[in-house]
């Protein structure tokens, strides 16, 4: 998702701009479509962006292991930092921040690396295709959620009470 904010870098600091998302984002090796609005604040020191974007990814449940779209939402605020001056066509010396954000020498202002890193981090660590989801079983491999399978109780791990208790809810 690439932005030019030249124009807005020639701004007087504290000047924000709003700008609806609505486009397909490489994440991950594949396309999302990212949906939202960001805004540009122009700070002392570049761009601040803030903005909440929404887009659906596709997991595997930690359970099943069945694939299914988990829905997250982005709440994205990060400074961008220009490494060209805008007027005087000059490279910049960027802050000593450890993975900032920048804006190129033609003045657009990527947001995919941010895009990416925080669709990363809002996917949990064990996602589940539902809360009631019931896995394999650890005998045979059948996934428990389409029904019990032919394994003895003491084989799956659950007995067949456990097994329909959990399945119930």
């Amino acid at each position: 998702m690439r932005v030019n904010v030249a124009q807005h870098l020639k701004a007087p600091i504290g000047t924000t701009r709003n700008d609806e998302i609505d486009e397909m984002v490489d994440i991950a090796d594949s396309g999302l479509p990212i949906q939202g609005e960001v805004e540009l604040t122009r700070t002392n020191r570049g761009i601040l962006v803030k903005g909440t974007l929404h887009t659906e990814l596709e997991v595997t449940c930690s359970r099943c292991l069945s694939s299914f779209g988990y829905p997250i939402t982005l709440n994205i605020e990060e400074e961008c930092f220009p490494t060209t001056d805008v007027v005087r066509g000059t490279s910049l010396t960027l802050p000593d921040e450890p993975g900032c954000f920048t804006i190129d020498e033609n003045h657009i202002l990527d947001l995919t690396e941010a895009i990416s890193q925080y669709a990363l981090l809002a996917v949990p660590m064990k996602p589940l295709c539902r809360e009631d989801c019931v896995g394999l079983c650890t005998n045979c491999g059948h996934e428990l959620n389409q029904g019990a399978c032919g394994c003895p109780p003491q084989e799956t791990g659950l007995h067949q009470s456990e097994l329909r208790a959990v399945m119930k809810k």
